[in-house]
């Protein structure tokens, strides 16, 4: 699914085209990995805890950096965090994550690795793909203190802001022990692989500095550390959350016309960021394409939403949810694509509440957020306004057996008899 980047694989460096697209937050040393960058084709590792059964689209932001990095000739190593997901990691939390079984951690493992194995390439070692339960379950305890553990001021770790926002809640002692196992990964990753980086997000900053500090003090090598812009919207607010929680990377959590919907719905502020940050699209492209104003910065939202729907689902995915999203918007609302919910036949022959089928349907949570939005003039039923929260849907309404809801702007479904 690899497409072309800013310049041909190879040329330039790759830490300009991530700077220039907007990625770049924090480094240990600017000049000199900018400097590695253009001099060596090096090996770097970003780790992904299994903390749910799929990517979202948080974790999709990273894959598109191993993505730039792998193009430039450059080896990721996705850590998969089948040890530290037996923990937690405290960083951008203000309370404890539930304990995972060991059985669950594995289960979402597996089907990390395969969702990685769709967007990175792993022939002829063009990438690697490890898990640290390899060497963090069977650590004695006591070693790992005498051994690693010396190496860390819990007066400086207090001060790391993964701590510090944590402290008046309560942070417990299993998550302090976090920053040591992040940090023995990169110094295992920097023995056995070379590893000579670790990227990750702005969250993570305290702990990729003390994985470079472990590296120093246990051998006397040199590692740097790169941090990314979390991906958010123009006023701060974390991107990539739906009435249904995370956006997933599954198409069975979120389907390719929910996943394109998303994209096409964002606000005009954000349309830059999501361009340069979700998309290979060459820079020029994303400037002019940023640049519209009013009616017709639309086009850029379809442009973002289809390539990035193509990146995750596949361009035949990507196509089929763009003919759906046109055909709703037009009025026809004859795609199979369009999301959908069923009504037995039966039950509507006497009417049944519209509050009652937007809630079936997954539209609203409950009768009462339904009862809000009809009275506040936000929903439609085939594309005629409903103000009558005590509304009934009929037989009659039906055309060929299908109906149409709308809910604001954003939200639609197609209800189905059967």
């Amino acid at each position: 699914m690899n497409s072309t980047s800013d310049a041909a694989a190879g040329c330039g460096n790759v830490f300009d085209v991530l700077r220039e697209r907007g990625f770049i937050r924090q480094t240990t040393h600017e000049e000199e990995i900018r400097e590695l960058l253009a001099r060596e084709k090096i090996r770097f590792y970003i780790g992904f805890d299994p903390t749910a059964d799929s990517l979202h689209v948080g974790h999709f932001m990273q894959v598109i950096i191993m993505m730039h990095m792998q193009r430039y000739g450059h080896t990721p190593i996705i850590l998969i965090g089948g040890g530290t997901g037996m923990v937690g990691d405290p960083s951008g939390r203000t309370d404890m994550r539930l304990l995972m079984t060991k059985e669950t951690v594995i289960e979402n493992c597996r089907r990390f690795e395969a969702l990685f194995n769709r967007f990175i390439d792993f022939s002829n070692g063009r990438a690697i793909a490890v898990n640290n339960a390899e060497w963090l379950l069977d650590l004695n305890y006591v070693d790992f203190i005498r051994n690693i553990g010396k190496h860390f001021s819990v007066n400086k770790m207090l001060t790391a802001e993964c701590f510090k926002q944590r402290m008046e809640q309560g942070l417990s002692f299993l998550e302090f022990n976090y920053m040591l196992m992040q940090s023995y990964d990169f110094l295992e990753l920097f023995r056995k692989y070379d590893c000579k980086m670790q990227f990750g997000g702005d969250d993570q900053w305290s702990n990729i500095l003390g994985g470079v500090d472990l590296i120093r003090r246990e051998t006397g090598g040199k590692a740097y550390g790169m941090t990314f812009a979390l991906l958010a919207t123009s006023d701060g607010k974390k991107m990539g959350k739906t009435q249904k929680g995370a956006l997933w990377l599954d198409a069975n959590k979120t389907s390719p016309y929910e996943f394109f919907q998303y994209w096409r719905n964002i606000e005009d502020a954000d349309v830059r960021t999501c361009l340069s940050m979700l998309t290979f699209l060459p820079m020029n492209e994303v400037n002019a394409l940023s640049s519209l104003k009013d009616a017709e910065i639309n086009r850029a939202k379809e442009t973002l939403a289809y390539e990035t729907t193509k990146l995750v689902h596949g361009e035949a995915e990507a196509g089929k949810a763009r003919d759906a999203a046109k055909a709703l918007f037009s009025g026809g609302a004859d795609s199979d694509d369009i999301p959908t919910a069923v009504i037995a036949a039966d039950r509507v022959a006497s009417g049944v509440g519209l509050a009652d089928i937007m809630r079936e349907a997954g539209l609203v949570s409950s009768n009462s957020e339904a009862f809000r939005a009809i009275e506040q003039g936000g929903i439609t039923v085939n594309d005629e306004k409903i103000t009558d929260k005590k509304f009934t849907v009929t037989k009659e309404l039906f055309t060929d057996g299908l109906i149409l809801i709308k809910k604001g702007k954003k939200s639609f479904r197609r209800i189905k008899l059967v």
